[in-house]
């Protein structure tokens, strides 16, 4: 690939069994990638890991989640000026040989957010009873907030050009961020656009999101949702 200035914004929370190997994957793949690994405030080694590997690493120095991860991410894009960023999480379940389907519309100035669906395309993605009703829930919810047919909007496998790193570095939702991320970059008229692609098992490791979790995360990340179509719109960062 050539053109737009590109990152790989790889969030982290103990990943040490395998970030490397996922760092190692994005640069054989497209060595013009950027790599941040944001280590979230791991026990183990997966920043040395990381480091070890040639990633750029922003170590947090608590944990703060997925969402605080991914804004610091972003602030760093934004900050570096990069024009594109995708996120590629640190457990090795998104495959970057899929980057292609995920940043082309950006590139072909298509869609300002794209997301790589489990349930657009004809792969079948197995999980749980809790996990795949509350993935229905959430899209069938977010469809009629949006006013637009979304799949899978719990998908951490997402790039977005330099308008969403703008919205994104200024304000993202800190907990369970991927559905409420959606409806901001609706809100905020970005042109969103989901395309299918197929995900991994975890390289190591497990969830943290167990069946009394999956619960609770429905509750309140459709409570967020719909508390969060009260507020006002957060501006997203200007040039400098």
């Amino acid at each position: 690939m050539s053109g737009p200035t590109r990152i790989a914004i790889v969030p982290a929370f103990n990943e040490e069994a395998c970030i490397g190997d996922v760092v190692d994957e994005i640069r054989a793949f497209d060595a013009t990638f950027a790599i941040v690994v944001v280590d979230d405030g791991s026990a183990d080694l997966t920043a040395a890991v990381a480091a070890d590997h040639g990633a750029h690493v922003l170590t947090l120095p608590f944990n703060l989640g997925i969402g605080g991860a991914m804004q610091t991410g972003y602030r760093y894009a934004w900050d570096e000026g990069f024009d594109l960023a995708v996120q590629v999480d640190g457990d090795g379940q998104h495959d970057p040989r899929q980057l292609p389907a995920i940043v082309g519309p950006l590139l072909a100035d298509e869609a300002d957010m794209v997301v790589g669906s489990r349930f657009s395309g004809d792969g079948e993605y197995r999980s749980s009873f809790l996990r795949r009703m509350g993935i229905r829930l959430f899209a069938r919810t977010i469809s009629l907030v949006i006013r637009q047919k979304v799949t899978d909007t719990t998908s951490g496998f997402r790039a977005v050009n330099r308008h969403g790193i703008a919205l994104f570095a200024r304000d993202y939702p800190h907990d369970y961020p991927e559905v409420e991320s959606t409806v901001m970059a609706a809100r905020h008229g970005l042109r969103l656009l989901e395309v299918p692609v197929t995900m991994r098992e975890r390289a190591a490791g497990r969830s943290s999101i167990n069946a009394p979790r999956s619960v609770y995360y429905m509750v309140k990340v459709l409570l967020a949702v719909f508390v969060g179509l009260f507020r006002r719109p957060v501006a997203p960062l200007e040039e400098r």
